[in-house]
Protein backbone atom coordinates (compact mmCIF):
# COMPACT_ATOMS: atom_id res chain seq x y z
CA UNK A 1 0.00 0.00 0.00
CA UNK A 2 1.62 3.26 -1.45
CA UNK A 3 1.13 5.87 1.23
CA UNK A 4 1.71 10.03 1.08
CA UNK A 5 1.77 12.27 4.47
CA UNK A 6 0.63 15.69 4.25
CA UNK A 7 1.98 17.57 7.64
CA UNK A 8 2.25 21.33 8.24
CA UNK A 9 4.35 21.12 11.20
CA UNK A 10 7.49 19.33 12.71
CA UNK A 11 6.56 16.27 11.91
CA UNK A 12 6.14 14.22 14.89
CA UNK A 13 3.41 11.97 13.54
CA UNK A 14 5.16 11.62 10.84
CA UNK A 15 8.67 10.12 12.45
CA UNK A 16 6.37 7.97 14.15
CA UNK A 17 4.71 6.27 11.03
CA UNK A 18 8.59 6.48 9.43
CA UNK A 19 10.37 4.79 12.28
CA UNK A 20 7.31 2.14 12.57
CA UNK A 21 8.39 1.18 8.84
CA UNK A 22 12.01 1.19 9.54
CA UNK A 23 10.97 -1.25 12.21
CA UNK A 24 8.55 -3.68 10.22
CA UNK A 25 5.91 -2.44 12.07
CA UNK A 26 3.74 -0.90 8.97
CA UNK A 27 2.27 -4.01 7.48
CA UNK A 28 2.51 -3.47 3.51
CA UNK A 29 2.48 -0.12 3.86
CA UNK A 30 5.30 1.66 2.44
CA UNK A 31 5.70 5.61 2.61
CA UNK A 32 6.45 6.67 -1.21
CA UNK A 33 6.32 10.60 -0.47
CA UNK A 34 5.82 13.75 2.41
CA UNK A 35 4.15 16.80 0.95
CA UNK A 36 4.19 20.04 3.57
CA UNK A 37 2.16 23.28 2.62
CA UNK A 38 5.30 25.25 4.45
CA UNK A 39 8.59 25.44 3.27
CA UNK A 40 10.12 25.73 6.50
CA UNK A 41 8.24 22.84 8.11
CA UNK A 42 10.22 20.35 10.02
CA UNK A 43 8.39 17.44 8.58
CA UNK A 44 10.00 17.86 5.54
CA UNK A 45 13.92 17.27 6.97
CA UNK A 46 12.14 13.84 7.71
CA UNK A 47 12.57 12.47 4.10
CA UNK A 48 16.78 13.03 3.81
CA UNK A 49 16.42 10.82 7.09
CA UNK A 50 14.51 8.45 6.20
CA UNK A 51 14.94 8.28 2.82
CA UNK A 52 11.54 9.23 1.49
CA UNK A 53 11.01 12.39 -1.31
CA UNK A 54 9.72 15.26 0.58
CA UNK A 55 8.55 18.35 -0.82
CA UNK A 56 7.07 21.20 -0.30
CA UNK A 57 4.17 22.62 -2.31
CA UNK A 58 2.66 25.99 -2.71
CA UNK A 59 -0.67 25.88 -1.38
CA UNK A 60 -1.64 29.71 -2.23
CA UNK A 61 -3.58 31.86 -2.40
CA UNK A 62 -5.52 30.91 0.90
CA UNK A 63 -3.75 30.53 4.28
CA UNK A 64 -6.57 27.73 5.73
CA UNK A 65 -8.12 25.89 3.59
CA UNK A 66 -6.88 24.34 0.10
CA UNK A 67 -8.80 25.44 -2.97
CA UNK A 68 -7.92 27.15 -6.50
CA UNK A 69 -4.72 27.15 -7.44
CA UNK A 70 -3.07 25.80 -4.25
CA UNK A 71 -5.43 22.62 -4.38
CA UNK A 72 -5.10 21.81 -8.08
CA UNK A 73 -1.02 21.76 -7.34
CA UNK A 74 -1.32 19.93 -4.47
CA UNK A 75 -3.81 16.99 -6.33
CA UNK A 76 -1.10 17.16 -9.01
CA UNK A 77 1.53 16.32 -6.48
CA UNK A 78 -0.37 14.40 -4.72
CA UNK A 79 -1.58 12.32 -7.91
CA UNK A 80 2.14 11.81 -9.44
CA UNK A 81 3.06 9.68 -6.28
CA UNK A 82 0.21 7.34 -7.10
CA UNK A 83 -1.18 6.66 -3.49
CA UNK A 84 -3.22 3.94 -2.08
CA UNK A 85 -3.67 6.01 1.09
CA UNK A 86 -3.39 9.84 2.02
CA UNK A 87 -2.38 10.38 5.80
CA UNK A 88 -2.94 13.95 6.79
CA UNK A 89 -0.43 13.73 9.80
CA UNK A 90 -0.77 17.45 11.45
CA UNK A 91 -2.18 19.28 8.17
CA UNK A 92 -3.67 21.96 9.30
CA UNK A 93 -5.86 23.08 5.96
CA UNK A 94 -9.43 22.05 5.42
CA UNK A 95 -9.58 20.13 2.38
CA UNK A 96 -11.98 21.05 -0.23
CA UNK A 97 -14.40 18.52 -2.51
CA UNK A 98 -11.81 19.02 -5.55
CA UNK A 99 -9.02 17.02 -3.32
CA UNK A 100 -11.29 14.77 -1.75
CA UNK A 101 -12.86 13.70 -4.74
CA UNK A 102 -9.56 13.06 -6.30
CA UNK A 103 -8.80 10.61 -3.71
CA UNK A 104 -12.35 9.30 -2.13
CA UNK A 105 -12.02 6.84 0.23
CA UNK A 106 -8.08 7.00 0.25
CA UNK A 107 -7.69 10.12 2.99
CA UNK A 108 -7.77 9.46 7.00
CA UNK A 109 -6.59 11.98 9.75
CA UNK A 110 -5.29 11.73 13.15
CA UNK A 111 -6.93 14.30 15.46
CA UNK A 112 -6.12 14.68 18.96
CA UNK A 113 -9.92 14.14 20.99
CA UNK A 114 -12.30 11.77 21.49
CA UNK A 115 -14.34 12.49 18.62
CA UNK A 116 -17.06 13.43 18.01
CA UNK A 117 -16.35 15.47 21.05
CA UNK A 118 -13.95 18.86 20.78
CA UNK A 119 -13.79 18.73 16.94
CA UNK A 120 -11.19 21.35 15.09
CA UNK A 121 -8.94 23.50 16.59
CA UNK A 122 -7.21 23.45 19.80
CA UNK A 123 -8.66 20.16 20.59
CA UNK A 124 -6.53 19.14 23.61
CA UNK A 125 -7.00 22.54 25.23
CA UNK A 126 -10.54 22.24 24.66
CA UNK A 127 -11.15 19.20 26.15
CA UNK A 128 -8.64 20.26 29.54
CA UNK A 129 -10.33 23.12 29.91
CA UNK A 130 -13.58 21.25 30.32
CA UNK A 131 -12.44 19.70 32.85
CA UNK A 132 -13.25 15.93 31.01
CA UNK A 133 -11.89 12.97 33.07
CA UNK A 134 -11.17 10.87 29.42
CA UNK A 135 -9.77 12.32 26.06
CA UNK A 136 -7.48 10.68 23.74
CA UNK A 137 -7.01 10.47 20.14
CA UNK A 138 -9.09 9.09 16.98
CA UNK A 139 -8.23 8.09 13.43
CA UNK A 140 -11.04 8.83 11.13
CA UNK A 141 -11.90 8.88 7.29
CA UNK A 142 -12.01 12.18 5.82
CA UNK A 143 -14.80 13.88 4.31
CA UNK A 144 -16.19 17.10 3.69
CA UNK A 145 -17.41 17.38 7.21
CA UNK A 146 -14.44 19.12 9.51
CA UNK A 147 -13.67 15.75 11.69
CA UNK A 148 -16.99 14.57 11.03
CA UNK A 149 -15.54 11.06 9.12
CA UNK A 150 -16.18 7.70 10.25
CA UNK A 151 -14.39 6.62 12.99
CA UNK A 152 -11.82 4.37 11.94
CA UNK A 153 -10.33 4.14 15.62
CA UNK A 154 -9.07 6.00 18.85
CA UNK A 155 -6.87 5.81 22.02
CA UNK A 156 -8.32 7.29 25.17
CA UNK A 157 -6.16 9.18 27.56
CA UNK A 158 -6.97 9.60 31.40
CA UNK A 159 -6.50 13.06 32.63
CA UNK A 160 -5.00 12.62 35.91
CA UNK A 161 -4.81 14.75 38.39
CA UNK A 162 -2.37 17.55 38.83
CA UNK A 163 -1.83 17.25 35.09
CA UNK A 164 -1.13 20.41 33.10
CA UNK A 165 -1.82 21.48 29.64
CA UNK A 166 1.70 20.30 28.75
CA UNK A 167 1.85 16.60 30.04
CA UNK A 168 -1.64 15.84 28.94
CA UNK A 169 -0.49 17.39 25.61
CA UNK A 170 2.49 14.78 25.83
CA UNK A 171 0.49 12.17 26.40
CA UNK A 172 -2.21 12.31 23.87
CA UNK A 173 1.04 12.85 20.94
CA UNK A 174 2.34 9.45 22.44
CA UNK A 175 -1.13 7.94 22.11
CA UNK A 176 -1.36 9.20 18.48
CA UNK A 177 2.12 7.87 17.68
CA UNK A 178 0.99 3.98 18.45
CA UNK A 179 -2.62 5.01 17.20
CA UNK A 180 -1.77 6.33 13.75
CA UNK A 181 0.63 3.56 13.12
CA UNK A 182 -1.36 0.93 14.11
CA UNK A 183 -4.09 1.97 11.74
CA UNK A 184 -2.19 2.16 9.10
CA UNK A 185 -0.83 -1.07 9.41
CA UNK A 186 -4.33 -2.77 9.41
CA UNK A 187 -5.49 -0.80 6.38
CA UNK A 188 -2.44 -2.08 4.63
CA UNK A 189 -4.01 -5.65 5.45
CA UNK A 190 -7.12 -5.28 3.98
Amino acid sequence: MRVVILGSGRGSNAEAILAAQQAGRLGRARVVQIFSDRPEAGILALGARFGVPAAFVDPAPFKTKLEGEGEARFIAAVSAAKPDLVVLAGFMRVLKPGFLNAFAGKIINLHPSLLPSFPGLDAIGQAYRRGVKVTGCTVHAVTTEVDGGPILDQAAVRVEPGDTLESLTARIHAAEHALLPAVIARLSER
